[in-house]
């Protein structure tokens, strides 16, 4: 469910001119969300309000907690910055299993998680498939995501994902204070959907792309992880090693590849 994630402050601006003025201004709302199995406290994230069930799935999927939709018994998204989750009873977990848990940033990274092997085992590299995407089809790509911003537009301060099919269609598009939750959402949605794995689509964020976002993308089975901005080093790492195409600096008519060269049609 779509919240209000802004809110108006009163500020004072310094104009172009030198003048100053009085006037309001709109910030993207950041708040605690505590994501609940049961009565036991999995996490607490900070995040932008809106499609809160989305963030719990996509985190639950990212965390290899759960695997298929059915496992997700009940999702319950309440007023009070808490979603709580009922998990099948084949589904077994120790709550202090996950080194994710605790409080986590808005802008965190690897967020307390010790062993990237134990993430490769969670999650098998992406299988070779014919999966290609053209140029100008993936030059398209970041302006189709700029217009369904539009927080954004209103803000200038809040990240978006992506979920692109491989003909450019935007399937779903999420926005959030956080890159890690905007991803949450977006592949939350497609969870909750049934769509997962998305093997024949491309992610697409509009900030930097981090080793998180690349297991994200994993987890969900996507094989095509673009930004407008820069991968880190760990992020390309995690991308070679698990099959998954990685673009940076997405900003037409230019664009880095930094892996698997293979699903991208250079030729024109």
């Amino acid at each position: 469910m779509k919240e209000s994630s802004i809110d108006a402050q009163k500020i004072i601006r310094r104009r172009r001119d030198g003048e100053l003025e009085y006037s309001p201004d709109e910030v993207t709302i950041e708040q605690p969300l505590e994501i609940r199995i049961g009565r036991k406290t999995l996490a607490i994230t900070m995040r932008t309000p809106g499609h809160d069930d989305e963030i719990a799935a996509g985190f639950l999927l990212s965390e290899s907690i759960v695997h298929s939709r059915d496992q997700i018994t009940t999702l319950s998204a309440a007023t009070d910055n808490r979603v709580i989750v009922g998990l099948a009873s084949e589904v077994k977990m120790k709550l202090n299993s996950t080194k994710r848990f605790g409080t986590i940033s808005s802008s965190c990274g690897l967020c307390g998680k010790t062993s990237i092997q134990a993430i490769r085992q969670n999650f098998p590299a992406i299988r070779a498939t014919a999966l290609r995407i053209d140029i100008e089809t993936l030059l398209s790509l970041p302006e189709k995501l700029r217009d369904a911003q539009s927080d954004f537009a209103h803000t200038g301060g809040i990240h978006a994902a992506g979920i692109f099919d491989v003909n450019g269609e935007l399937k779903i598009a999420r926005e959030d204070i956080g890159r890690h939750n905007a991803v949450d959402k977006a592949i939350g949605r497609a969870f909750l959907d049934g769509l997962v794995p998305l093997d024949s689509h491309v992610l697409l964020v509009s900030g930097r792309t981090s080793f998180e976002i690349i297991q994200k993308a994993l987890a969900a089975g996507i094989p095509i992880v673009a930004a407008v901005s820069a991968p880190s080093s760990l992020a390309v790492e995690f991308a070679r090693d698990s099959n998954q195409t990685l673009i940076g600096f997405l900003r037409p008519p230019s664009f880095n590849i930094y892996s698997h060269i293979e699903r991208v049609i250079l030729d024109q």
